[in-house]
């Protein structure tokens, strides 16, 4: 039921943006120009609005947007149920799942951070 909601949700959104280019082109140039900036996208000067600009709203767009909304339904996390056992790399390289850390009934333990 959620993919089928996401489905009509991204389709709608697809249509509607499509619809707005061709009526449009101007005011959804300045539009997707804007999402670029809050990106950065538009930051690399070899890299102008003519390459990426109109693939916005195509069907790529469409099957490339369902496909990470889809597998954000896997990794979610929700108070009181199991943890999403999402796939983690190694510092050595291996690809495993998280929850392949954990030893019988201990807690298991996720620290983030980074370093600059």
């Amino acid at each position: 039921l959620q993919k089928m909601l996401i489905l009509l949700q991204v389709t709608l959104s697809v249509v509607v943006g499509k619809t707005l280019m061709i009526l449009f082109p101007n005011a959804m140039k300045r539009y997707i120009l804007k999402m670029g900036e809050k990106s950065r996208m538009n930051q690399n000067p070899k890299f102008s609005y003519e390459n990426w600009g109109p693939t916005f709203f195509s069907f790529k767009y469409l099957q490339f947007v369902l496909k990470v909304k889809w597998k954000r339904l896997e990794d979610e996390a929700h108070e009181g149920h199991p943890a999403p056992n999402t796939p983690v790399v190694t510092l050595g390289g291996e690809v495993c799942h998280l929850l392949d850390f954990m030893k019988d009934n201990r807690p298991l333990i996720l620290n983030f951070g980074s370093c600059t």
